[in-house]
């Protein structure tokens, strides 16, 4: 491995090194002034490639220039500017905006010492703030995948948190380890940052970003890192338990950390809905009521029949009178002096129409309580009288539908099974909701029951769904969709077992946009000539992306040229008189050689946007 450049040195005679701002088995960053804008600082990516040689090195220049052009694309204020790239000494460098700040990283390590973390407002704002930033890359179909919190800096002018570092050095790495070792190299991301798609084959998808910004949500809620929250056995995130937050927010990065990427949200316009609705609820539309909640699957209500049981009518008999009785003579009681009211004859006939108006006034009160099905027992002062009733029911309502239904839980990848009984007139509804491509199996066991499979415009999914017993297909709509049980025409009562299974289709992997190549450029050809008896001169004009100055210089063999560009921002492509590019002399502000050969030599002056610039140019023999 080359050693790190010295602090002071000067590359491309523009970019003076400064310092080192970090250092990995990939590469190393340096703080650097660019003296073609007012020393603005910047920072210079150097690529360190692990193999050596001519053909890594080719292979490796063939790369950042690819990958350049995808950065070039990328124009947003919390992501830094790409600018260039360039090689010097056999090393590949990488020229962007410097972003003045501290990382997150070092944000949670000043706060570990007192005991502290990130407060939950703390990181939903993060999170908040950088979905515009991903969503704007996606959108182009990069994906970063290398989202931690060493590569998020808190920009110190606005308090934005700022995207670097998108594992363009690592990416270039990997594919040139692959591509000379022929087996599969070490793939980009943080190991418990990365999701398992991106670590096992390399794939990246948009919302394997998110589950990366999830990651690095919960080690800055927690101060925790991955490996300590994760159970690579059961493949579960356990942090609820270390940091109190609300149950929205948890929900949400929960399912940004699914294992399957089919399980977690599929865009950043997901997860920002999710917040909103979070924060917000009262905006986002009701959910649709279930019908006939609270009821019991597969069980009727029952018909209105009086349960009444046989009623007893009738008092406890009075006790005995007090005295004699002369059936069982107590000589130890005394015997009543005063003469017993059923020793009158007239008393007793009295007493007797008492009772049969008292008996008739009962037995009608009890017929008319059982009547109107009201089971409360009525009671006569006729002793030893009882009635039997047989309750007459109400009619059944058999030949009215009735209809239950009931939500089931069921996420891809995962399966459930509902049990239940039907009778000829019920249906049993079950909603589930499901995406747009997942795929839906359903299969119903049991003897005359058929299955009908719904949309959520209530529509039949397609023309294989009606009244069947099994059914499979993928989903072309987002929502709910409804299993409706039934039995067939002249079953009275039937068990059933319904099996379900949900699952997402594999994600297509994101397609590297092709760069829109540039328009060509304009040349402007004119030759250079020396005043009598002078061999240097300079010329003065202007250069852009649109139009490049070429600068004819017609040299002997043997003589030593010497090209500056002495004022402006531009760089120099030299040519030979055969049209080639001299080989050191591509992207530069200064080249000095001895000709190997005679003619018309070009010097191009090219500029990234419109540029005033000056150059001199000198021819002299060699001593």
């Amino acid at each position: 491995m080359q050693p790190p450049i010295s602090a002071g040195t000067v590359l491309q005679n523009r970019y003076r090194l400064l310092s080192i701002l970090g250092q990995g088995g990939f590469g190393r960053t340096y703080l650097a002034e660019d003296l073609g804008r007012f020393q603005e600082k910047c920072a210079l990516k150097e690529f360190i490639p692990t193999q050596i040689g001519a053909y890594a090195l080719e292979k490796s220049k063939e790369l950042f220039q690819r990958e350049a052009a995808i950065l070039y694309q990328i124009q947003h204020p919390q992501i830094p500017q790409f600018r260039a790239t360039f090689e010097e000494n056999q090393r590949l460098f990488l020229v962007q905006d410097y972003v003045d700040g501290k990382t997150y990283r070092t944000l949670l390590n000043e706060r570990k010492p007192q005991g502290l973390a990130f407060s939950e407002a703390e990181v939903l704002l993060l999170v908040r703030q950088l979905l515009p930033v991903l969503a704007h890359i996606h959108s182009k179909g990069i994906i970063h995948r290398d989202i931690a919190p060493d590569n998020i800096i808190l920009r110190q002018q606005d308090q934005l948190p700022v995207l670097i570092d998108f594992g363009v050095v690592k990416e270039i790495v990997t594919r040139v380890q692959a591509t000379q070792t022929m087996t599969q190299a070490t793939t980009v991301g943080k190991l418990g940052y990365a999701p398992s798609e991106q670590m096992q084959t390399g794939r990246a998808y948009p919302n394997s970003d998110l589950y990366s910004l999830a990651v690095t949500a919960i080690v800055l809620l927690t101060g925790r890192e991955p490996q300590e929250l994760y159970d690579d056995v059961n493949l579960t995130w356990h942090w609820q338990r270390l940091v109190n937050v609300s149950p929205g927010f948890a929900q949400i990065l929960n399912r940004m950390l699914s294992y399957r990427p089919g399980d977690r949200y599929q865009s950043v316009s997901e997860v920002a809905q999710a917040l909103q609705a979070m924060l917000n609820p009262a905006a986002m539309p009701p959910s649709m009521p279930v019908a006939t909640a609270g009821a019991p699957v597969g069980t009727a209500p029952q018909p209105n029949v009086s349960q009444m049981q046989t009623l007893a009518v009738g008092r406890r008999p009075d006790p005995a009178p007090v005295g004699r009785n002369p059936r069982n003579p107590d000589p130890m009681v005394p015997v009543a002096t005063e003469q017993s009211v059923w020793d009158n004859p007239w008393a007793v006939i009295g007493i007797g129409m008492g009772l049969a108006v008292v008996t008739g006034i009962g037995a009608w009160a009890v017929v008319s309580a059982i009547l109107n099905t009201q089971p409360t027992p009525v009671a006569s002062p006729t002793p030893s009288v009882t009635v039997s009733v047989t309750p007459t029911p109400t009619p059944t309502q058999s030949s009215q539908p009735v209809q239950f239904s009931q939500r089931l839980n069921l996420a891809p990848g995962a399966a459930t099974t509902a049990e239940g009984s039907l009778r000829a007139n019920e249906t049993i509804t079950y909603i589930i909701s499901a995406e747009q491509g997942e795929i839906l199996s359903a299969d119903l066991e049991g003897e005359g029951v058929l299955m009908t499979v719904l949309a959520p415009n209530r529509e039949l999914v397609d023309d294989r769904s009606n009244r069947v017993q099994s059914w499979q297909g993928t989903l072309n709509f987002n929502g709910d969709y409804y299993l409706q049980l039934s039995p067939v025409q002249g079953v009275d009562r039937t068990n059933y077992r319904l099996n379900l299974n949900l699952e997402a289709p594999e994600p297509s992997p994101t397609p590297t946009p092709t760069p829109t190549p540039p328009p060509e450029p304009e040349v402007n050809t004119q030759r250079l000539n020396f005043p009598d008896g002078e061999t240097q001169t300079e010329v003065s004009d202007r250069a852009s992306d649109l139009l490049i100055q070429r600068y004819l210089v017609n040299a002997r063999a043997g003589q030593i040229l010497n090209v500056e560009l002495i004022e402006g921002a531009g760089s120099l492509n030299i040519y030979y008189p055969n049209g080639q590019l001299v080989e050191d002399a591509s992207g530069v502000v200064f080249w000095q050689a001895q000709l190997p050969e005679s003619g018309d030599y070009a010097i191009d002056v090219l500029g990234n946007q419109e540029v005033d610039f000056t150059l001199r140019v000198s021819v002299t023999d060699s001593q």
